[in-house]
């Protein structure tokens, strides 16, 4: 299994940064581009790169401004977990994005993404 994680320093509050991150199906302000969304139950459908992936929400604690999830179908990995945390960080935030993934060449793939995410929040925010 590889681990990894990428981090980010924002100007938003934490309050204001777990506000967008916080919310598990407001996927607009993290990704852009994608060719589809869909909220189903406790799981939201992601198109992007010509896939349909399957995202499982495992928890959420506002208090703790954490939150774990899943990808359970479309892409091709053996096990996956994210976790999303925001802290507060002067009169800012930190986003740290980790994940666990198997196979291992996946974590390239994953890393590249959620800090393209995260870059995207900056764009958000209008910090970028």
């Amino acid at each position: 299994m590889a681990t990894g994680a990428v981090e980010r320093d924002f100007a938003a509050s934490a309050d204001e940064t777990w506000g967008v991150l916080g919310d598990f199906y407001n996927v607009d302000a993290i990704f852009q581009g994608l060719d589809s969304f869909e909220r189903d139950g406790d799981d939201r459908l992601i198109g992007m790169f010509g896939l349909t992936i399957r995202e499982r929400l495992i928890e959420k604690d506002d208090d703790a401004r954490r939150l774990v999830y899943s990808i359970v179908e479309g892409v091709p990995v053996d096990s996956h977990t994210g976790t999303i945390t925001v802290v507060e960080a002067g009169t800012g935030s930190k986003v740290t994005w980790a994940y666990d993934v198997t196979p291992d060449e996946m974590a390239d793939l994953m890393g590249g993404t959620y800090a393209g995410a995260l870059d995207q929040l900056k764009v958000h925010f209008n910090e970028a």
